[in-house]
């Protein structure tokens, strides 16, 4: 029973990963979440670092 299991998981393998694969792109392009991935793409760019705010 436990090896008809594992033969089960083994050959499905691809397909639970290509499931959770489209599940995290659409996610990542979920029209809600773009005004959020845009402000953290923006991160970098900021000038107003945590370095700069102990300066002064």
């Amino acid at each position: 029973m436990l090896e008809q299991i594992y033969h089960l998981a083994n050959a499905l393998w691809p397909v639970w990963g290509m499931i959770l694969f489209l599940g995290i792109v659409a996610w990542a392009f979920w029209p809600s979440n773009k005004k959020k991935f845009e402000s953290y793409g923006q991160i970098p760019l900021d000038d107003d670092t945590l370095d700069d705010r102990k300066a002064n």
